[in-house]
C-alpha cells in the first residue's frame, strides 16, 4: 500500500514539474491511474493546467475497510472506562436522588421488611440485582404477584426443550419481582393474615431456589421435580384473596 502511494506521488511531481513546457493556450486533462488496495482506495479524477497554474482535486475516496490504530485504542479505552465505571457502580451501595424528573444515580434496591428472606444466607439466591420495580400499592402489588405466578406456570412447556439460559432468565425476573411484591402485600395485610402469607412467601421463594439451581446445573430429572413442587405452591398464590 505505502509503495503504491510513493509511485503515484512520485506521478505527480513528474506532472506538476512538466507543467511549464505545456502550451498555455490550450488546456489538458491529465488522469492518473487508479490505485487500489485491500484497506484503501485512492482515486484523483484529473488535473488541469491553465494561465495561473491551478491544481485542482476533483474527487477522493477513502473507504476505510478496517478501523485505524487509533481508532482502536480509542475503542479500547472506551470499553475499559465503561467497565470500571460499571464496577464503581456496583460496589457503591447508594440510593438513587429523585429530582423530581427522572432518577440520579443506581436504582435503589427496595427495602424487605418482612422475614421472607433465607435464613442461613439472608437474601435469596436467584434475586437481580438492579431490577426496578414500580410502586403501584398493595392491590396493585397483590394482582401482580397473581399475573406473575400465573406466567411461571407456563415455564414446564420448555423444560426438556434446551432453553436453559431463557428459563433461568425467566424465573429470575418473575421470582424478584414477586420477592418484592409479597413484602408488600403481606406489610398492608392484617395481623392475622401475616403470618400464613408469611409461609407461603417461604415455601414458594424456598422451592424457586431449589428449581433455579437445578437449571443452572441443567439436571433435567431434578428440575422437573422442583418444577412440579413450585407449581402446586403457584397456584395457592394465585388463588389467594
Amino acid at each position: 500500500m505505502y509503495v503504491s502511494l510513493l509511485l503515484l506521488i512520485v506521478q505527480i511531481m513528474a506532472c506538476l514539474a512538466n507543467l511549464n513546457g505545456i502550451s498555455q493556450t490550450q488546456p489538458f486533462k491529465l488522469k492518473c491511474s487508479k490505485v487500489e488496495s485491500s484497506s484503501r482506495r485512492l482515486v484523483v479524477v484529473g488535473l488541469r493546467s491553465n494561465e495561473t497554474e491551478d491544481f485542482q482535486e476533483h474527487q477522493a475516496q477513502l473507504p476505510t475497510k478496517k478501523s485505524s490504530p487509533l481508532k482502536a485504542s480509542r475503542r479500547m479505552l472506551l470499553s475499559i472506562a465503561a467497565i470500571g465505571f460499571s464496577l464503581q457502580s456496583g460496589i457503591e451501595k447508594s440510593l438513587a436522588e429523585d429530582n423530581g424528573y427522572w432518577l440520579t444515580g443506581p436504582l435503589p434496591i427496595p427495602r424487605v421488611l418482612n422475614k421472607i428472606a433465607n435464613e442461613e444466607t439472608g437474601t435469596r439466591s436467584f434475586l437481580k440485582n438492579g431490577i426496578y420495580v414500580a410502586d403501584i400499592g398493595p392491590k396493585g402489588s397483590a394482582y401482580r404477584l397473581k399475573k406473575n405466578a400465573f406466567d411461571l406456570t407456563g415455564l414446564g412447556d420448555l423444560l426438556g426443550q434446551d432453553a436453559w439460559h431463557y428459563v433461568r432468565k425467566y424465573l429470575r425476573h418473575k421470582s424478584s419481582i414477586m420477592y418484592y411484591d409479597f413484602d408488600t402485600v403481606i406489610s398492608a395485610a392484617p395481623v392475622s393474615e401475616k403470618e400464613p402469607l408469611t409461609k407461603l412467601a417461604n415455601r414458594l421463594f424456598d422451592n424457586v431456589e431449589k428449581l433455579e439451581a437445578a437449571v443452572k446445573l441443567h439436571d433435567l430429572p431434578e428440575t422437573e421435580s422442583c418444577y412440579k413442587d413450585t407449581s402446586s405452591i403457584l397456584q395457592e398464590v394465585m388463588n389467594m384473596a
